[in-house]
């Protein structure tokens, strides 16, 4: 799913307000601008209070972006909670061809149930390796990692400089590095199906 010539990439992300959304989505904006691409990141929130449903959206392209709506037509959803499946509308505007990504510890069928998507579905476990890797459920990274391994848009080693420039002076050594091995293990672990 490489943006070639002048093909945009839409990006939705829905997750809940403190999930890190937002973050993700300006990170992989800040790693396609270093890898020469134009770009735009923004939220979207409803009811600014944490753990309310929220969108963040990413366009990426390699020529330049002249709309500035909010992504309709995602080519890419990336699911941050899997709650949200079935109790907001996770894919209206989704074609055929569009993929959806999902932190989840259940199945694409489960998945595919509950969203009645019948396109390519990707899920990762990403609370999961946040736990793990950085000691809080945090899944953006994970889920970031994921999804740079199903579109290929931009480098791995990219994103993860980007993270260390990004967070470095605002995270200790540990938790830093508790982020790239997320980022590595989501892009690892993300498995598909469809």
């Amino acid at each position: 799913m490489q943006t070639t010539a002048s093909k945009l990439l839409e990006i939705r992300w829905h997750g809940r307000a403190g999930q890190g959304a937002k973050s993700a989505a300006q990170i992989l904006a800040e790693a396609a601008l270093a890898s020469g691409m134009f770009v735009q990141a923004f939220p979207e929130y409803g009811a600014e209070r944490s753990g309310a449903p929220m969108r963040a959206f990413n366009k990426i392209s390699s020529s330049y972006i002249r709309s500035h709506a909010p992504v309709l037509n995602p080519d890419v959803v990336v699911v941050l909670d899997d709650t949200l499946l079935g109790a907001i509308p996770i894919t209206d505007g989704m074609k055929e061809d569009s993929v959806l990504i999902v932190n989840t510890t259940r199945g694409v069928e489960w998945v595919r149930k509950r969203t009645g998507f019948s396109g390519k579905i990707c899920i990762v476990k990403a609370t999961d390796i946040a736990l793990e890797e950085i000691g809080r459920g945090m899944p953006n990274t994970p889920m970031l990692g994921a999804l740079v391994k199903v579109t290929d848009v931009v480098p791995l080693e990219t994103v993860e400089k980007n993270i260390r420039e990004t967070l470095g002076g605002k995270l200790s050594e540990k938790a830093l590095e508790g982020n790239i091995r997320a980022l590595r293990r989501g892009f690892e672990e993300v498995t598909c199906s469809g």
